[in-house]
C-alpha cells in the first residue's frame, strides 16, 4: 500500500496550540499515522459529509481522504464536546 501525503489546514495548527501539551504528542502521532493508514481502527465516516473522524482521547481529528491523489487533508481538531458545533 502506498503512503498518503498528509496536508494540514493552517487553522489546525491553531487548534493544536490550544490543546494541553500532555495530549499533543499522541494527537500528532495519530495524524502521522494517517499517511500509512487513512482508515485506522475506530475511524468513522461522518454522515452527510465527505469527512472522516478518528478519536484520540477526548479529542477528535476530522479529515478528508482523496484516494485519487493519495492525500489526507486534516481540517479540524477539537475536544469532543466542541468538534461538531458550527
Amino acid at each position: 500500500m502506498e503512503n498518503y501525503k498528509v496536508l494540514i489546514k493552517p487553522s489546525v495548527f491553531k487548534d493544536i496550540d490550544k490543546i494541553p501539551k500532555k495530549n499533543r504528542k499522541k494527537i500528532i502521532d495519530k495524524i502521522r499515522g494517517l499517511s500509512s493508514d487513512p482508515w485506522p481502527q475506530g475511524s468513522i465516516k461522518l454522515s452527510g459529509e465527505e469527512k472522516y473522524r478518528v478519536r484520540q482521547g477526548n479529542y477528535r481529528i476530522l479529515y478528508h481522504i482523496n484516494d485519487g491523489e493519495l492525500i489526507v487533508s486534516v481540517v479540524k481538531i477539537r475536544h469532543r464536546k466542541d468538534i461538531y458545533k458550527h
